[in-house]
């Protein structure tokens, strides 16, 4: 037990000094590079055992931990605000298929299983990174195996820039026109008008006291029971069916929103899925860096270019009627909440000289870039990973 303590306690410091550089850099560092890099230089030079994660015991509670997790995302989903704003959500699937087509072209460069396994960690995030990477260990591919992590770690580095500056073009024009009519006397408004009608009370509302942390959690462990079997003995990954399933039953109100963060229990589970994909980052050797490092740069740059293209050069930017903001909604795959509700309020207060300015820009702005973080790395993401780990 002892061991279990220590190796736990080095594991969960290394995520603290993340979480506390991410806060004192205000997210300009990420905490999740932070804590990949730190266990990558580690292992690097032998200062911790190749096999921490599992002396720590993480490496079976992750097995339980990520049905889990994929099974409470679904339950972070708004289906009526994806619905709102379908134009975004439209864009952002188009913003994901050109991620697609530009990795697939460069498979004669980085190879199919790097491309493969890269696509939904791209499209997605943490739950994404996990799925590919057990995908490439179970078909014994090593370097592709290590990818995913990597690409994780770096995505919000590329992105994070690139949705700023697609924010600060847009928030301009935005904050031009709103200054133009207001000259005129003319009053503009981001708010959406309001609906008619009372929300109706579900289930899990009414009878909230039965929610307790303890139910939550079963939920959520049963929910993944559920799915895993069904992936079993269907040939659809167990992550797609847990999303499903957990949509329509919070949808249909018998399980409440966020379960595991009513349970108390959502930082716990996503710690122990990140930690699982560490391990990967203990068979990288140093002659593996040249090659992993060529394989990003190239993947971000296809990335990249074929969404300007498709994004800023065809006409697929009229469906939000803007080059800048379409570009930047195509790359929030790579960031997520709470990321793009940072960006847009950075860009809200490095632009706007009153309050009155700042909740119009962020009106304007914020919906779009929170939806389509909604819509590509908490949804569709995973829908992506357990199509391309089935076929990887």
């Amino acid at each position: 037990m002892l061991g279990y303590m220590l190796y736990f306690s080095i594991v969960l410091g290394l995520f603290v000094i993340g979480d506390w550089l991410g806060i004192w850099t205000k997210a300009k560092l990420s905490s999740i590079f932070v804590v990949l890099i730190s266990f990558l230089l580690l292992f690097l030079f032998k200062i911790v055992p190749a096999d921490i994660i599992d002396q720590a015991g993480l490496t079976a509670a992750a097995s339980w931990a990520t049905p889990m997790l994929v099974f409470h995302m679904g339950t972070m989903i708004n289906l009526r605000q994806l619905l709102d704003e379908w134009r975004t959500v439209v864009t952002s699937i188009i913003g994901m298929a050109a991620a697609v087509i530009g990795i697939l072209l460069v498979i004669p460069l980085i190879g199919r299983d790097a491309a493969l396994v890269s696509i939904p960690v791209i499209n997605g995030a943490l739950v994404a990174t996990q799925i590919m990477t057990d995908a490439a260990v179970a078909k014994g591919l090593t370097l592709a195996a290590m990818l995913p992590a990597v690409v994780f770690a770096v995505q919000k580095f590329v992105g994070t820039p690139i949705v700023s500056r697609c924010g600060l073009i847009e928030a301009r024009h935005l904050l031009a026109e709103y200054r133009e009519k207001k000259a005129q006397g003319i009053t503009l408004s981001a708010a959406p008008a309001p609906k008619d009608g009372k929300q109706k009370v579900k289930f899990c509302q009414k009878h909230d006291r039965f929610y307790t942390s303890n139910t939550c959690i079963f939920i959520t462990v049963f929910g993944g029971f559920i799915s895993v079997w069904l992936g079993t003995i269907t040939p659809i990954n167990y992550s797609i069916i847990a999303l499903v399933l957990s949509v329509v039953l919070c949808e249909t109100g018998l399980i409440p929103e966020k379960v595991l963060d009513k349970g108390k229990a959502s930082g716990l589970i996503t710690m122990v899925v990140f930690a699982a994909i560490i391990p990967a980052l203990a068979n990288i050797s140093v002659g593996d860096i040249a090659t992993l490092a060529f394989y990003v740069v190239v993947i971000f740059a296809a990335t990249i270019v074929a969404s300007l293209i498709i994004m800023c050069v065809l006409p697929c930017w009229k469906i939000m009627g803007s080059r800048s903001l379409s570009f930047g909604i195509a790359m929030c795959q790579m960031l997520g909440f709470p990321s793009t509700y940072l960006i847009s309020n950075e860009v809200a207060l490095a632009l706007a000289e009153n309050e009155e300015e700042k909740e119009y820009i962020l009106g304007k702005i914020m919906p779009r870039f929170v939806v389509a973080g909604l819509a590509s790395v908490t949804t569709l993401s995973i829908i992506v990973a357990g199509i391309f780990a089935s076929i990887l």
